[in-house]
């Protein structure tokens, strides 16, 4: 079905510092495997469309500025992860598909979607490469761009900028990208001596989790899916029946994606149920870390409810308690959490993706803000972009509609299977009835 004709490592095309980098505990407690995603794009009847030597000089010439994503993962004598900055290159491949990109339906996250469209990382060789892409091309003529990420280097908002900064390079063909890496994490060190000021319980407390099985391992046992939501659906949602409420997209299909877990799971009322988020400290950090920074600058925090206060009472409720889990995170609990990680650093129990979550709680992740359909290598921008597997059972990615879902969202779900059809059915329903009944008002 697939057929690699090409792998290359590419490698700065200047001469680059030599040095070990030093990672902030942020990078250090991030899930430290790489993450998969990908771009596909629809053929612009260029000739050239997606030239390999297009791409690959672009590549040459990002990695000057991100020179520590051609370095290797390594570990110093204490154990700790740190970038050898060596300038060794990121894997390049090429391959064909033997169909178009309908045989690959509604690219849901799956196994065998990762496998044969995101480049391995198995193997000693493999694993300590920062940078894996693969260029896949389709029979109907178009391309695939899929990627693997160490997230011991970088979070979304990072990968995604290098992902930005190569397109520009390829579609400019200028020699070094507009919005250059900002490479200082010193700026995230551990205060001396570390005070914690906070519980940081997401990170601390072991009895709100269970034991981690990859979702690869755990076959049926857990499905994957797409849910969209259109406009008009998203309005109704966010500003209630009558304009009665004015909420952000996050908020309100985060407690749209709680409660609905909740609901398919038949959780009884006086069950405790518990929503995790990922938050993007840059912004809440004094002084504000640039967005341009490259790294890990992300945290988890949590909200808890009572299900039946959750799924019977109002919708603000749900929301009210996202806001003061959001909220909290202000530069004194960003720096309490990174001196709690010094406090743990030889702890691996505590990184995050180590561990699952329980079958009560639920774990939003936002993809709102990110730049995620701006990579244009010069020949369009992609149609579609997703994640290619999931790492949690309970868990779901916000992402912003395409262009078949303008001015919608996007819920990518992974689920328990046996009741992944409740949770569809409940997730559509209670939208529709939003609709409904702001439609009967009028």
């Amino acid at each position: 079905m697939l057929e690699i004709t090409e792998s290359c490592l590419v490698v700065p095309n200047e001469e680059t510092p030599k040095h070990r980098l030093w990672l902030s505990n942020l990078d250090v407690f991030a899930p430290r495997d790489h993450a998969p995603f990908f771009f596909l794009y629809k053929p612009n009847g260029d000739p050239n469309f997606f030239s390999v030597d297009t791409l690959k000089m672009a590549l040459s010439k990002v990695l000057v500025t991100f020179y520590p994503l051609a370095g290797r993962l390594v570990l110093d004598g204490d154990g700790r992860p740190e970038v050898d900055c060596n300038a060794e290159g990121v894997l390049f491949s090429v391959a064909r598909a033997a169909c178009t990109v309908d045989g690959f339906g509604d690219f849901r996250p799956t196994p065998v979607l990762r496998q044969l469209l995101i480049p391995s990382v198995t193997g000693p060789e493999r694993s300590s490469i920062l940078m894996l892409f693969q260029l896949t091309y389709f029979e109907c003529g178009g391309v695939c761009l899929g990627c693997a990420t160490h997230h011991s280097v970088t979070d979304g908002v990072s990968a995604l900028h290098f992902i930005n900064a190569w397109s520009e390079i390829a579609r400019c063909g200028s020699a070094i990208t507009s919005v250059p890496p900002f490479l200082d994490r010193t700026v995230l060190r551990a205060r001396s001596p570390p005070t914690v000021m906070f519980d940081h319980i997401e990170y601390t407390c072991d009895q709100l989790y269970c034991k981690y099985v990859p979702l690869d391992e755990m076959g049926q046992a857990c499905q994957t899916a797409i849910l969209t939501i259109s406009k008009d659906q998203l309005n109704t949602l966010k500003h209630g029946l009558n304009g009665d409420r004015n909420l952000s997209t996050f908020k309100a299909v985060g407690v749209h994606l709680w409660r609905t877990a909740c609901k398919a799971r038949e959780l009884t009322d006086e069950q405790d149920t518990r929503v995790y988020l990922t938050a993007d400290a840059r912004a809440r950090l004094k002084p504000v870390l640039p967005m341009a920074y490259l790294g890990n600058a992300i945290l988890r925090t949590s909200a808890h409810l009572r299900v039946g206060d959750l799924v019977s009472k109002p919708f603000e409720s749900g929301v009210a308690k996202i806001v003061e889990a959001v909220n909290s995170l202000d530069d004194e609990h960003i720096r309490s959490l990174v001196d709690l990680l010094e406090i743990h650093k030889s702890n691996k129990e505590k990184v995050l993706g180590s561990r699952a979550l329980k079958m009560v709680d639920f774990h939003v992740n936002s993809w709102l803000s990110l730049p995620i359909y701006e990579a244009d290598f010069g020949w369009g921008k992609p149609w579609f972009m997703g994640r290619a597997s999931m790492r949690y059972v309970g868990q779901a990615y916000m992402m912003r509609g395409g262009a078949e879902n303008s001015g919608g969202v996007s819920a990518v779900v992974a689920f328990e299977s046996k009741n992944m059809v409740r949770f569809k059915e409940i997730f559509y329903k209670d939208l529709d009835s939003y609709v409904s009944e702001v439609q009967g008002s009028v």
